[in-house]
């Protein structure tokens, strides 16, 4: 039966990756309905609003078989949700379909639910067994857990370096990613809810931050401009996307889809614009430069996880901007990805 469970509760797993974002600030849910070894029903959440990924699972079972609804056993990747919200609670659906048996990957942490649901469904007799693959779940609704437990968004830092771990020189052009690494920067962007640099990258790179290479939604722009130095002619003011500018100064926007947030920059800056975009519900925000900002939310400890694209050319730039630098004891895992290795850091997620 263990295996029976792990196998359809990675079936529910991957169906929640399917969400890419789209539904924030909820998690990322899948769910599965199996009746005798044989999948009549699966889902998962898709976007923010509409139907959580259990009612998207039963409402999938097709009419000949909602009979075999209350002989069947529903997998879910996080606990049902036990409040009314944008949609009535999932406990009350499983319930009302007298599914007999659910399993369960991880408890939902967030103070509505917090093993409400499975108090309830217990105490309806019904069978719930919880913790199956529950570390692989949890990672894949990590956005929400820390917008629940730590009260910030999460914090995804990017960037690119050589092989002696240089992130480029201000002197002259330099190509660290690849075509393909350069798509798949665009997949991080389209599944994160923000996107940040500091005014020094949008001076001198002018980023349209959007995303052009991959199918999927463009992330809200975030910038740092403490003076209001950044000209009205940057990518980042063209109206094509929202775009919120921190700065000390008191400014009004004039300018479409643009929005000023003045912060106080001498005193905890970047705990100030996690808790100003907590406050917003941004779910996650990917930081992609520069040093000074990446280095930054380094050594406060604001973050998360790290993606890294590291050069695997023999030619060394032995000068320029030095790349922040991460421990090996964060390093998860790395990929090559033709010239390139994607290397992932992950801070303190269990």
């Amino acid at each position: 039966m263990k295996e029976k469970d792990e196998l359809y509760m990675q079936r529910a797993i991957e169906l929640a990756d399917r969400a890419g974002g789209y539904n924030a600030p909820n998690p990322r849910v899948g769910a599965v309905v199996v009746y005798q070894d044989k999948i009549i029903g699966e889902g998962y959440h898709e976007r923010c609003g509409e139907g959580h990924a259990e009612v998207n699972a039963i409402a999938s079972v097709r009419e000949e078989d909602q009979g075999f609804l209350s002989k069947s056993t529903i997998y879910v990747t996080l606990e049902p949700c036990f409040h009314y919200g944008k949609t009535p609670p999932c406990v009350e659906l499983i319930l009302k379909h007298k599914i007999p048996r659910v399993v369960i990957a991880c408890k939902d942490p967030f103070e509505k639910v917090a093993g409400q649901s499975i108090e309830k469904l217990q105490a309806e007799g019904i069978e719930v067994l919880v913790g199956v693959l529950e570390k692989e779940a949890a990672w894949m609704v990590r956005r929400f857990f820390t917008t629940v437990q730590k009260k910030r968004p999460y914090v995804l830092l990017k960037f690119a370096q050589s092989k002696d771990g240089f992130m480029g020189d201000p002197s002259k052009e330099i190509t660290i990613s690849n075509p393909l690494s350069k798509r798949l920067v665009h997949q991080w962007r389209s599944e994160e809810t923000a996107i940040m640099v500091g005014t020094n990258t949008a001076l001198i790179d002018n980023p349209q931050l959007n995303n052009r290479l991959y199918l999927g939604r463009t992330p809200l722009r975030l910038v740092l401009d403490r003076k209001l130095r950044l000209p009205n002619n940057l990518y980042l003011f063209d109206g094509s996307i929202e775009t919120w500018v921190f700065t000390a100064e008191k400014k009004r926007s004039t300018m479409n889809k643009v929005r000023y947030v003045s912060l106080d920059f001498e005193a905890n800056l970047l705990a100030q614009i996690l808790a100003y975009l907590q406050e917003q519900k941004i779910q996650s925000i990917m930081i992609e430069g520069g040093r000074q900002l990446l280095q930054g939310f380094l050594e406060e400890n604001l973050w998360d996880e790290a993606r890294v694209l590291c050069s695997n050319r023999n030619e060394n730039l032995e000068e320029g901007v030095e790349a922040p630098q991460i421990s090996s004891q964060y390093l998860k895992s790395e990929e090559p990805l033709m010239d390139n290795w994607v290397k992932t850091y992950v801070n303190d997620f269990k």
